[in-house]
């Protein structure tokens, strides 16, 4: 079997997983640490304005493409693997009132389907750490911007080898597996032609996040035991004593979240 048919497993695993009931039942619609809040701080820090066309890759059910628009009325486009996300982040859009000024696209983020210098920014919100190719994806970021085009990408690190068993959870939770650290993705992005990089560490966020699961794990157990809800094949003893250990692992800095932003010259 070739990489490139092992890329497409991946994104095809990911896109799939992601628009799963279980996963909407512990997550909800907002599928990254931080919510609406830590997007619409990186949205500030970017300098996004209503005269901005904005690309949200990888943009799940257009919660944040949808918020971005309404908060700063720039245009924003969303492109993401799942078409059953797509038709959600239309529907979204439209109960929020912002169609006019959204538009969202089935796509991969290694082969951006825009032209050249489309965008005046690109939000990358805990996606980027998914991607098989990220130097493909980071090259194809460089090119759909303009000149002085900015980047905001928050998403998870890993600092150093983690323990099997959360090897296996954060790729369930997450499809983490290629995640990096923070210096690896600023490695790769300057390769493909960003410069200027801030960084800051927004760990608490993903700390929060995890906790919020494991209480929503705990209502997923009360829902299984009055034989509302059926577990398929989810050890729900096993889900729980992992998640306890990835804030432990958090705590201890092994596990990260972090924002970066950057530009194109």
């Amino acid at each position: 079997m070739t990489d490139k048919t092992n890329d497409q497993e991946i994104k095809i695993c990911c896109a799939t997983f992601y628009q799963s009931d279980l996963v909407r039942m512990l997550l909800g619609d907002i599928m990254h640490p931080g919510g609406l809040e830590l997007t619409g701080y990186l949205g500030t820090i970017v300098g996004l304005n209503n005269t901005d066309q904005i690309l949200d890759v990888a943009c799940g059910r257009g919660t944040s493409a949808v918020y971005l628009a309404k908060r700063f009325g720039c245009h924003a486009i969303g492109l993401d693997f799942g078409l059953d996300n797509m038709a959600a982040a239309e529907t979204h859009a439209s109960a929020e009132g912002v169609s006019h000024l959204t538009a969202f696209h089935q796509g991969d983020s290694e082969g951006l389907p825009f032209d050249n210098g489309t965008f005046d920014a690109i939000i990358s919100e805990c996606s980027f750490c998914t991607f098989p190719n990220k130097t493909k994806a980071a090259r194809e970021m460089v090119r759909v911007l303009r000149t002085s085009g900015r980047l905001g990408m928050t998403d998870i690190t890993v600092n150093g080898s983690l323990p099997e068993d959360i090897q296996s959870l954060l790729s369930w939770v997450a499809c983490v597996a290629g995640a990096g650290t923070s210096e690896d993705y600023v490695s790769i992005l300057k390769e493909a032609g960003f410069t200027s990089f801030t960084i800051q560490d927004k760990h608490s966020s993903l700390v929060e996040m995890i906790n919020n699961m494991r209480l929503k794990l705990l209502g997923v157990e009360l829902a299984a035991g009055l034989g509302k809800l059926s577990l398929g094949t989810l050890d729900l003893s096993e889900a729980k004593r992992l998640a306890r250990c990835a804030v432990e692992l958090v705590d201890n800095g092994l596990i990260g979240y972090t924002l970066i932003t950057a530009k194109k010259e």
